[in-house]
This record gives C-alpha cells, structure tokens and sequence, in this order.
C-alpha cells in the first residue's frame, strides 16, 4: 500500500483537546471551546487529511447557559464516542477558575446523528474536569476522569476515578473507584481495551510547555495500573527547537485496515521580547503509533516528539469539502460555521442579517470587557500572517458607542479599531487591553461615509489601518505586539486562541446599529 503524507496541525488555530471517533469509514473530531459559542466543534473526515467543519453540538442557551463565565471558563475537554447506535459526548462546563478552585459540572448529551440534534444536557455531577466514557466489551459503560482537590495543604491533582454510567438512566451508579495515583498532574483520561489489557492514556504535566501523554495498564478495569516504564508517549518538553511545542492531550483511533492514529493537541508559538508566545492557541495534530511486541504504543518516528509531517494510507478522499471562505459579504441568511460569539448564541436582538440585506448588522450592547451581553463575532485566527478587512457603515454619537475590527484573545487582552461618537462627531478609534490594562485614543480622522478597516498581523506585530476609497490607505497608530494575544501572557490562566472579528458597544442606549459590507480574511500559511 502506497501512503501519502499530511502536515501537522490538521486543525490549525483554536481547535483543543481534540476526541476522535471512527464510526465505519467515517472519522470525526470534536474540540474544546471554553467561553465561544456554539459549544463544543465538530469536524469530519473520510482520509485523515481532509477535516471538513459540520457544526457544533451546543447550541441554543437552553443547552449550554455560559453568561458570566469567566474567560477561559465554559466548555472544557469533550469526549466522543459510539455505542449502541448513538454518538455519546461527555464534557465539563467550567465556571470557576481562580484561586485552587475548580467549580464545575459535568454533562452527557447524545444523538443518532453527529450532525444533531443532541439530546438535553444530562448533569453526572462535578469533582474534576476532562471527563470520558468508556464502554467496555461486556456492554457495560463507565465514567472516567480526574479528581480535583482544592485544599491548601493537599496536592490539587486527587487521583484517576472511575464509576459506572448508566446510558439508559442518564446517572451514575455504584461506587467510585480512584484507580490511579501519580506524583505529578495527571488529567484527560481515556480508557481502552486491546488484548487482554485496559490501557489508560493520560495528559501529563499541565497544558503548558511541560506538557505530554502518559500510558498505564491493567489487567482489570480498576487497577492496579502500572505506569509505561518507557516514560512518555509524547511529548515536546525536553526539544524546544521542534515546531510543534506543548504537545499532549490526546486520544487513538484505528483506521479500517489495521492502522493506528493519535491525535493530540499542540502550539506553534513565535518568539516575542525573548519570550515564546503560543498566539494560535492549542491546535490538533495527528501522528502515526504503533503497538509493540510487548504492548505499549509508541510513535512510529521511534521517538517520544512530534512529527510536523506524518504518513497516512491511501484511503478515499472526501468529496464533500467546504472550502474555507476568506471573504464573507453575508449573503447568505445566516453566518458560516466558520463565525462564532462569546458566551450567548447569535440572536436577533443583537445581530441581523435581513434589516440592511446584505450587510451584517450588529446592535451595540455592553463594553468589551463584558462577561454577559457582548455583540461580537469573530473567527480564529489559523495564522500568525494575516490581513483582515472589512467596510462599516455606522453614526455614533457619544463616546460610550463604538464599532469596528478587533483581533481578540478575551476581555483583559485585545485590539481594536473603529468609529466612536465624539463632541466634535464620529472619528477613528483605537483600543486595547493588555491584561486589563486599557488604553483609548481617539484620533483627528473625521468619519462621515462608510469606512473600510484593516488589520495586517506579520507574526508579532499588528499594524490597523483605514480607506475611505479602498485604493489609499492611511497607517492608524504604532505597531501592537500581538503576541500578547496569547495562551502565554498575562496574570490568569489561559486556553484558547487569537480571534479576529467585528463587534459593536453601545453603553447609552444598548441598540445602536453597525453595519458591515463584508468580512475579508487573508491568512498565509504559517509553518
């Protein structure tokens, strides 16, 4: 069999924690999305290589209730699975995150169909994030996750626990078993079944850049599990000269022929004031492993690092794709898969795509630091090169109303450029927040006719501009260092992604409308 190759991230830009399925000759990828809204994204492949967006499975505020979280809260490490003709996901909604405290609970959803609709959230309760089902040969399902321990004197990583789920019920049933200790944080447990074996795959060491996969075995479901004694399956820790970095969290998958994949997530950071700065977040790769004589999995490469270009068999291509729209001029009656907001679904009392056809209309609402009533839409950013444009049509009259182009990592850290009302009229604005620090600089440029803005990201450096004719166009303020946009700056944890997208505030009225012609997104490759 002749093998073709693919080139790592196979999700790239904010796309976390990633959970395969193979159901048939069909693979599917589900993804974190903390505070973004819908919850929780799908992709689909027939090969390996081609991965095409099919939605999300949390939409609806009814499904997943987010006002207020804080960032880097919401959503955290779904799991995907099949059994008895049902896709089952399993995840956490997370809604603190300061301090040693991990307040959260964990839900089960379930459809005959990956594309929905998905059943209502079924609470299992809370105790630790990164839950997964398991379902063993003899019919029976089990819950596997970490337990979370918040008091100052004891270690915050509890154990691995197990405990039985009943599919039918929607509970949990018997006892609670820890099933593993470890010295370090261990987290993201998946449980599978090969030759006699139940093997426990775990992300090790955090999700930064100590990051990895860990192995255990058993010969019962409940242990004793003994630790892989050839140490990590992957991880990136000890080569910061590789290009993906942080490598970990991951889950395999066995292709029709025989072949065995993991997936796994990983960043591609840029150097910044000396500093390595994860902008795109955590992205999904893929590698090829095998199972040894004895059997442990190992990576093919026959090292513990990550391959930027890994070997796939020839398999079918998907004939399906969507091609990715680098520019939207929002024809259609709703926005692409590729659009997502922040902590509420995208409604009509805030956006519309009918009141001005076509044009995106946004309604202001509460400011940019807002945790419950934000009007903002945006898309991740899949490269650290990239020229984003868009023309606005809006009147602002007092200082409090704003509209524009922002590059975003959440609401301590962001750019922005746009039109603000002010006593002499609307003029171009500059914004940002540097991890809650926030600047504004009100320009001289008047604003009397519809405004195209640009943003032009060269790695680290974020330079904003603006036309009135689309032809010339005029540098606004000094280069940003946009690597603030990043998992790995700032005073707070942080999990997600750079974004850039559109937003509209109004703290007077709440309803002053933005329109915007069209969103043009133009990213190059970033290796």
């Amino acid at each position: 069999m002749t093998n073709a190759t693919v080139r790592n991230p196979i999700l790239p830009g904010f796309h976390p924690d990633p959970s395969i399925l193979r159901v048939g000759d069909d693979y599917y990828l589900a993804n974190s999305t903390f505070e973004w809204y819908p919850g929780i994204r799908l992709h689909h492949s027939r090969d390996l290589r081609e991965w095409r967006p099919i939605g999300h499975a949390l939409t609806g505020e009814a499904m997943l209730p987010l006002r207020g979280v804080p960032d880097s809260g919401g959503v955290w490490a779904p799991s995907l699975s099949h059994h008895d003709g049902r896709f089952w996901l399993v995840y956490a909604v997370v809604y603190t995150t300061a301090g040693p405290f991990k307040d959260l609970d964990i839900f089960l959803v379930s459809a005959t169909s990956i594309t929905g609709p998905w059943s209502a959230p079924v609470n299992l309760g809370g105790g630790g994030f990164d839950p997964s089902i398991f379902h063993d040969d003899d019919g029976r399902s089990w819950l596997v996750n970490m337990s979370w321990d918040a008091r100052p004197d004891r270690a915050p990583f509890a154990g691995i626990v197990l405990q039985e789920l009943d599919l039918e019920r929607g509970c949990l049933v018997g006892e609670q078993r820890r099933i593993l200790t470890h010295d370090e944080l261990v987290e993201g447990p998946n449980l599978y079944r090969r030759d006699g074996w139940y093997y426990l795959m775990l992300a090790e060491g955090g999700t930064g850049w100590n990051h990895g996969i860990l192995m255990a075995r058993s010969r019962t479901i409940d242990g004793p599990y003994v630790l892989d004694p050839d140490g990590s399956l992957l991880t990136s820790r000890d080569n910061p000269g590789l290009t993906l970095q942080k490598a970990g969290h991951g889950e395999v998958v066995q292709t029709p022929t025989g072949e065995w994949y993991l997936v796994h997530l990983a960043s591609r950071p840029v150097l910044a004031r000396g500093e390595r700065r994860s902008m795109l977040g955590r992205e999904t790769c893929l590698q090829r492993v095998h199972w040894t004589s004895d059997g442990w999995l190992r990576l093919a490469n026959g090292t513990h690092w990550p391959d930027t270009l890994v070997e796939l068999p020839t398999g079918p291509v998907s004939d399906d794709l969507v091609p990715l729209v680098e520019r939207d001029e929002f024809v259609e009656g709703s926005l692409s898969v590729e659009w997502s907001s922040l902590r509420q679904p995208m409604t009509a009392n805030w956006l519309s795509l009918t009141e001005r056809p076509g044009w995106l209309r946004l309604r202001g609402r509460q400011s940019l630091r807002s945790r419950f009533s934000l009007s903002l839409v945006a898309q991740r950013l899949t490269s650290t090169r990239v020229a984003v444009t868009t023309l606005i049509d809006c009147t602002p009259v007092f200082p409090g109303q704003q509209a524009g182009l922002l590059f975003w990592y959440d609401t301590t850290t962001h750019f922005f450029i746009g039109v603000t009302g002010s006593e002499a009229g609307p003029r171009v604005v500059l914004a940002s927040s540097d991890d809650g620090r926030y600047t504004e600089h009100v320009t001289e440029i008047e604003v009397n006719a519809p405004l195209r803005l640009r943003g032009t990201l060269d790695h680290a450096s974020l330079q904003f501009a603006v036309s009135f004719d689309g032809e010339k166009w005029h540098d606004v303020g000094p280069l940003h260092d946009a690597s603030v946009l990043s998992d790995d700056y700032g005073s707070a944890l942080r999990f997600t992604g750079a974004f850039t997208g559109l937003a509209a505030v109004d703290s007077y009225a709440g309803r002053m409308p933005a329109d915007f012609a069209f969103f043009e997104i133009a990213q190059e490759p970033t290796v």
